[in-house]
């Protein structure tokens, strides 16, 4: 089959187009081949607490120029598991975990590290691995003072009901440990009964609402975050800040509006963004081959009626 002039010249110009547009996208690949990748793999974002976290975390990488891969685990050890076997295969630079159980995830964690990808832990710790940081505000002293607030609107007698986070995670450990200590300082008042809800709103209205049932005398709930609270305060109704008072954790914005309607006494305020925040800049840092804190803590402070207002402007 014979060409024409004008058919090689079309053949000629078409190939010019398309090597163009190839040479194009090869610009914009380099474009973005030096902006380093950076995981952070959630627990769960259906959590106001988690969501906060990740926008901080997020605000930080725009300001320091890093792609950040925002991954949710949905609160599946599992998923989390291979969200972690992907980064650490992948193009990432570093990864921030903020692990569904503190124990199950050491094993992925210990995949990246021999990788040579450094890992931040965020909120809660990973047990039985080698962690570049750890950011997480005092869970403990938290409890404590939980303790404090929730023995202070009972009058320091009474009987108290606990509502527990995700078994295994380090936070619900810690938290629940720094309120049996603090509460050792109030004879009076006895733990009657205490139940994981998973800190999660729907789970704590049925977990309460059975504990409440079973111990009807109960004048006191401490939930160790802020939703299991909330949840706490439906099962309650009209009790909720009356007969029976309730401390949450974590200071979330229906935690801080609980307290402002009088239904919840107290939350331990985190700074959820501030997390976010300093684990990225702490991953700036290790991606660029710089040395970081091996612990990085974040206040914590009793938020009631009397601060409110800091926490609401």
């Amino acid at each position: 089959m014979k060409i024409s002039l004008r058919q090689m010249a079309a053949v000629a110009a078409t190939a010019t187009l398309i090597l163009a547009g190839t040479t194009a996208c090869n610009r914009g690949t380099d474009a973005t081949a030096g902006t380093p990748k950076v995981t952070l793999a959630l627990s769960t974002l259906n959590n106001p607490f988690f969501v906060e976290l990740r926008d901080g975390a997020e605000a930080a990488a725009k300001t320091a120029g890093i792609q950040l891969d925002v991954v949710d685990a949905q609160n599946d050890s599992a998923t989390q598991a291979n969200q972690l076997a992907t980064a650490a295969t992948g193009s990432t630079k570093a990864v921030i975990i903020n692990p569904v159980d503190s124990d199950a995830a050491g094993s992925a964690v210990a995949t990246l590290t021999k990788a040579g990808i450094p890992v931040i832990a965020v909120d809660r710790t990973v047990n039985g691995a080698d962690l570049a940081s750890y950011v997480a505000s005092d869970n403990v002293a938290g409890g404590k003072q939980a303790a404090v607030e929730l023995a202070k609107a009972m009058g320091e007698e009474g009987s108290v009901i606990v509502l527990q986070g995700v078994s295994g995670t380090s936070a619900s450990r810690d938290r629940g440990a720094g309120f049996a200590e603090g509460i050792k300082d109030f004879p009076k008042i006895k733990v009657v009964a205490q139940q994981t809800a998973n800190f999660d709103r729907a789970a704590a209205l049925d977990v309460a609402s059975n504990l409440l049932q079973s111990n009807p005398g109960v004048t006191g709930i401490f939930a160790e975050n802020d939703e299991m609270a909330l949840g706490a305060i439906q099962a309650l109704g009209a009790k909720a800040g009356a007969e029976v008072k309730v401390v949450g954790f974590d200071g979330t914005a229906d935690g801080l509006a609980a307290i402002g309607n009088g239904t919840l006494v107290a939350t331990i305020a985190q700074q959820p963004a501030k997390l976010g925040q300093l684990a990225v800049e702490l991953a700036a840092k290790l991606v660029k081959g710089e040395k970081v804190e091996s612990t990085v803590p974040v206040e914590v402070v009793s938020v009631t009626t009397s601060n409110l207002g800091e926490y609401t402007k």
